[in-house]
């Protein structure tokens, strides 16, 4: 989740009652007064952003890993009523506080219609704050991987690779082609339901650059060789990002070249498109993520071959991001934290949604003790899909169920969440690693035993 302003989105036919609900419950989280992106960049105090966030509260928290986010991300309302992000690194990312400033305006002078824009940092003693405009409708991450009602359609999709290409490319001319961590997190949704990209990826995570904090299958080669993300690294993880809207999953690009060189499109597509896509504007983007992932940085495509080769599939230009409009984030009244509680469970309904989630966990650990791993598996995912507690080994117990039934993949994902969730856990790294050697990447399987060791060798 991340940061909004955007201009005033006008019904095409066949859309007005779902607008006129959009703008009923969605008006009032603009990240501005009117609706429209307002310039400027500003320093703000730490008390302005304590009193935007409630004091940083943990409720107000919109990073997808909550509190265990390495850079911890809050929702906020400044005093004029306009809905910010506030990115809040750790206290030791960035020690010169001269430093933090500088690379933080730099970034803020960087505006466009496709960007999440940065309009202000904070450098109060210890804290090291930036200061975005609000995206109100979650993250492409989001939409692609834990969809309720809706995935996104072909033609939202497509949308979502041009604009992330035009902002990439935007900010290359202007001087900023390095971007950090770009993954389908980053990728933000505004309040007429378009795509814009974080600005918090185009600032280093710390001073000294170390922003891969993915794993290692996502990651560039080059950057595995001498830990320096460069303008082609960008291009790779953008091809990683091509790789999701195809498949709805997130796929190591490795395995996934296996299936590009086979030219096995069907096989890579989302099954929940349910067909509906072009299959020659499908082999386009199928053959740019081949070439965005190609192994030598200089054989990838500039940020203008990206936009170029991506614009003329968009025949629709006045397409409505469907998805959006009929997914419930779109309705964001369960965000409101200021609504007169409607939308809170009952104390009972409460009680007895948490009995169910961790009977749902007993369940999974019994079968988990018998080796009944499907059966486990599946308590295991009620108890996650839930959403209401965090664990760290039910991600690890059922990603290693994925793996006893032949999923390394699935198993992969739960394997990065539980690093996620704790991040010095050692047996998150094992499962990654086994994960890893099952999809016969064993250099990064032998890669991820180390860090392994590392870990545990730090905690002795």
């Amino acid at each position: 989740m991340g940061c909004c302003g955007s201009k005033e989105h006008r019904p095409r036919s066949g859309e007005k009652d779902q607008w006129q609900q959009q703008q009923q419950y969605g008006h009032r989280r603009s990240s501005s007064v009117n609706g429209a992106s307002t310039g400027g960049f500003a320093e703000f105090s730490l008390a302005e952003l304590k009193s935007a966030t409630n004091n940083f509260s943990s409720d107000n928290i919109v990073s997808e890993s909550g509190e265990k986010a390495p850079n911890v991300v809050y929702e906020g309302r400044l005093q004029n009523q306009r809905w910010i992000a506030v990115k809040k690194f750790t206290k030791m990312a960035w020690p010169d506080p001269k430093q933090f400033a500088e690379e933080a305006k730099e970034v803020g002078k960087l505006r466009h219609k496709r960007l999440a824009n940065l309009i202000g940092y904070c450098c109060d003693g210890d804290e090291r704050l930036l200061v975005a405009e609000f995206m109100p409708n979650e993250t492409l991450a989001k939409h692609l991987f834990h969809w309720e009602n809706q995935t996104p359609e072909w033609a939202m999709r497509l949308r979502v690779a041009l604009y992330i290409a035009e902002a990439l490319d935007y900010c290359s001319r202007e001087g900023r082609p390095l971007y950090h961590d770009l993954n389908a997190y980053r990728v933000l949704f505004d309040e007429n339901g378009d795509p814009r990209l974080s600005c918090f990826g185009l600032m280093k995570n710390s001073r000294d650059g170390k922003s891969y904090s993915t794993n290692l299958a996502y990651t560039p080669p080059e950057y595995l060789r001498n830990g320096r993300v460069t303008q082609e690294s960008v291009v790779f993880s953008f091809g990683t990002v091509l790789l999701d809207l195809l498949s709805g999953k997130h796929i190591p690009p490795s395995h996934a070249l296996d299936m590009i060189r086979g030219k096995n499109i069907l096989l890579l597509m989302d099954s929940h498109l349910e067909g509906n896509f072009s299959t020659e504007e499908a082999t386009v983007v199928f053959d740019l993520a081949s070439q965005c992932l190609q192994y030598e940085p200089r054989e990838r495509p500039k940020t203008k071959d990206l936009v170029s080769t991506l614009a003329p599939l968009q025949n629709k230009p006045d397409a409505s991001p469907n998805f959006m409009l009929s997914h419930p984030s779109i309705l964001v009244m369960q965000h409101y934290k200021d609504d007169e509680g409607t939308n809170e469970l009952s104390f009972q309904e409460w009680t007895q949604q948490m009995r169910d989630m961790l009977d749902a966990r007993k369940r999974g650990d019994l079968a988990f003790r018998d080796k009944d791993f499907k059966t486990a598996m599946d308590c295991y995912s009620q108890f996650i899909d839930v959403g209401t507690m965090i664990s760290p080994t039910v991600h690890a117990r059922r990603s290693l169920c994925y793996l006893m039934c032949d999923q390394p993949d699935a198993a992969l994902r739960d394997a990065m969440q539980a690093q996620c969730l704790y991040p010095d856990w050692s047996t998150a790294f094992y499962m990654q690693a086994v994960a890893l050697a099952k999809l016969d990447m064993h250099k990064d399987a032998a890669d991820m035993l180390n860090e392994a060791a590392m870990v545990e060798e730090k905690k002795q």
